[in-house]
């Protein structure tokens, strides 16, 4: 008994020394490594590192919607603990999330270093498991030699030539969703909230792009999926416990039952797609669902499997729709907000359309105006508010020496709103800065980088942009709008960069507005 006894006290001191190992010694030694260099920042607690502050920040500064008049700064809101230690630290400062050390890297030439010049020598950080089931283990996640074959199985998808294909299917959605705003319009005036429109709109881009012809299938498990995101954003609201996620809280069993029909949906789709795609059924323009059975059907050193599959086509949704929903979403709201930009804009739009010609694929690379309004809009409110990497290796960065292990955390946001690169301006809407093109419109060529920069540039940003110019032309055509009353200026965090509040905008049909120049033209 006293031999077990003492195996037990050693066991025990072995486990309080791994302890205390990990989450004091490792921390306090990493602290001190970059206190040594001049990097501060919030001093590390125990275990909880500063979760607590941060979350206390988030929540103070999401409680209320931003004041009137509406700005555009709002970096305090949503990136709430940098904005507020970047007072205190500077833009280079370590932040602790739990045991992990973060450094928070704002210089436009380390960022550049990091995600292009040697990207080899830094990595995805690991998502947090329930961000991975929602995401899927797929380009957002993977690594190495899969995460390189994957994308060249998939690039074809997203070349421009093959989305110009999607137009007529793309201008024929939005047709329809403009005529059932008009169908509900009272004396030509309706008042809409755009978000969960434009969520429905590219739902179906997106399902259409994943998965060709059984497009309608795809949109059943994308709904789901939207589903299963506004549960895991609801799991990240409070401090978190670990192995929280494992117990049967009824948010948690919905969870885990979405998860299992969407794999299953998934799984069917594939299936019935491989059975009608060997009988010569595939048409039109290459849909990412047949790219990747095509390429499971080849020998080859990687396997594709169809759980493969299924991962992409989930990361597919969130990296797609929900980013396009996005910008069309902060794009219509800016409009809003600034009519002398919507005059300008519609003008542009009828001198090369018309008031009643549909766009064509052509004609889209004419609108030079409207493209510089969605680039401000990605810059004053780009989808993804900061992006991590881990450091692989010991490495020197900037005449700085990060240990390996080491997370970077790249406030997108920040720098995108940044004085010093932007100028004063940096928080007011000023499209006329990207008149000379993106490289030129701030002090740094690569200042702007909303769908990120390097080999992991999103994948689908062509047909993002393709289908916000589409949009938008489309209603500038036919609507005057403005923000409705109800309207609530609360930029949030949901995954992506949401809304708060919703987005209600009241919409005035043209011909029916005698004030405008398109009554006088008719």
């Amino acid at each position: 008994m006293k031999g077990e006894m003492m195996m037990f006290i050693i066991f025990l001191i072995g486990i309080l020394v791994f302890v205390m190992k990990v989450l004091w010694l490792k921390p306090k030694k990493i602290e001190e490594h970059f206190g040594k260099q001049g990097i501060k920042g919030p001093p590390y607690c125990f275990f909880t590192g500063n979760a607590k502050e941060i979350i206390s920040l988030t929540m103070k500064a999401s409680s209320q919607p931003m004041p009137m008049p509406f700005s555009h700064n709002i970096l305090p809101r949503v990136l709430s603990f940098y904005h507020h230690w970047n007072k205190i630290y500077g833009p280079m400062f370590l932040v602790w999330f739990g045991p992990m050390a973060r450094l928070m890297l704002a210089d436009p030439d380390l960022v550049r270093e990091v995600l292009c010049l040697k990207p080899e020598l830094y990595e995805k950080n690991e998502a947090h498991p329930l961000i991975k089931q929602l995401e899927g283990d797929g380009l957002l996640n993977l690594k190495g030699e899969k995460w390189a074959y994957h994308r060249k199985i998939i690039t074809p998808t997203f070349h421009m030539e093959n989305i110009k294909l999607l137009v007529p299917v793309l201008t024929g959605s939005v047709m329809k969703m403009l005529d059932k705003w008009l169908g509900m319009s009272d004396f030509g005036e309706v008042e809409i909230e755009v978000s969960q429109w434009y969520q429905n709109l590219t739902e179906d881009t997106m399902t259409r792009t994943a998965f060709g012809k059984n497009y309608m299938d795809g949109k059943h498990i994308f709904q789901l999926q939207a589903r299963q995101m506004v549960l895991t954003s609801e799991a990240f609201k409070g401090i978190p416990i670990p192995g929280y996620r494992f117990l049967p809280t009824k948010r948690n069993m919905e969870s885990w039952k979405l998860h299992k029909v969407i794999k299953k949906s998934l799984m069917r789709v594939i299936e019935r797609r491989r059975t009608w795609g060997d009988m010569g059924m595939i048409n039109g323009p290459k849909d990412l669902l047949g790219l990747m059975i095509e390429a499971s059907r080849k020998e080859s050193s990687m396997v594709i499997t169809t759980p493969d599959i299924a991962e992409e086509c989930k990361s597919f949704f969130l990296a797609g729709e929900q980013t396009t929903s996005n910008l069309l979403t902060w794009t219509t709201v800016l409009l809003a907000m600034h009519p002398e930009w919507q005059v300008i804009a519609r003008d542009e739009v009828l001198n090369v359309f018309g008031s009643r010609d549909i766009p064509t694929k052509d004609c889209l690379s004419k609108l030079k105006t409207l493209t510089m309004i969605i680039n401000e809009s990605l810059r004053l409110y780009p989808p993804i508010v900061a992006s991590i990497r881990r450091a692989k290796a010991d490495v020197e960065l900037g005449g700085y020496k990060i240990p390996r292990g080491t997370e970077l955390l790249i406030p997108v946001l920040a720098i995108h709103h940044d004085q010093s690169i932007w100028g004063n301006d940096a928080n007011e809407f000023n499209p006329r800065r990207f008149s000379n093109g993106v490289a030129r419109a701030a002090k740094h060529p690569m200042a702007f980088f909303p769908f990120g920069l390097g080999v992991r540039t999103c994948i689908g940003q062509n047909l993002a942009i393709l289908q916000a110019k589409l949009t938008i032309a489309m209603i500038l055509q036919r609507f005057s709008f403005k923000l409705s009353p109800k309207y609530q200026h609360a930029p949030t965090v949901l995954m992506l960069l949401h809304p708060q509040y919703g987005a209600p905008i009241i919409f005035k049909h043209l011909r029916l507005d005698p004030s405008t120049k398109e009554t006088q033209r008719s």
